[in-house]
């Protein structure tokens, strides 16, 4: 079937375009910054979640990849800003009953780069502070897996009404009775009545 299209997407024919589906883009692991926020770039894609191992440590199972949006810019003040959010499902073990607790982390962040030694007390507080590398670079990677841990429950739990935890305390066997042994510091007592 032919349909006469002047223009579709950035392909001009008389056909329309047969687009191939759109491929995940991986996010770069390090970035620089202050290049970066001068030219307004913005990356979405995705950052492999093998690649997050101290988040892999925390987590008893997640989803192959996290999805990342980032936006790099200078704000009104000028200061350079590396700012978006990333999501992702992890599975966790509820602390009340050890059994398996999925969650959906979605968070949003907002940096802003200063270099090594350099002071950070110009930035606006909603502004975390991304500490660059000799290269004047920052680990995307990094940052993304550190808010990710951040946005982690301290103690992870099912909802009351979810969870398997009993009231009952829980019992894994008879203790049998100790036999009655002699104080040894009853000796101690006798003396200090004879005194």
């Amino acid at each position: 079937m032919q349909r006469k299209v002047e223009f579709y997407f950035d392909y001009k024919s008389n056909y329309l375009y047969d687009a191939a589906p759109m491929q995940k883009v991986k996010i770069p692991i390090t970035l620089d910054p202050v290049r970066a926020a001068q030219r307004g770039l913005s990356y979405e894609g995705v950052v492999p979640f093998d690649t997050l191992t101290r988040l892999g440590e925390v987590v008893t199972a997640g989803d192959s990849e996290v999805q990342v949006n980032v936006h790099c810019k200078k704000d009104k003040q000028g200061n350079n800003v590396i700012a978006g959010n990333a999501s992702t499902k992890v599975v966790l073990q509820c602390q009340r009953c050890n059994e398996d607790l999925g969650l959906d982390l979605e968070l949003e962040f907002a940096y802003s780069p200063v270099g090594i030694g350099k002071s950070s007390e110009h930035l606006p507080e909603y502004y975390e502070i991304a500490e660059m590398d000799e290269d004047g670079e920052i680990n995307l990677h990094r940052l993304i897996e550190d808010e990710l841990m951040l946005a982690i429950p301290i103690i992870p739990a099912h909802e009351d009404s979810n969870c398997q935890y009993s009231e009952q305390p829980l019992s894994f066997g008879e203790i049998e009775a100790k036999d009655d042994k002699p104080n040894p510091f009853d000796i101690l007592k006798q003396l200090k009545k004879d005194s």
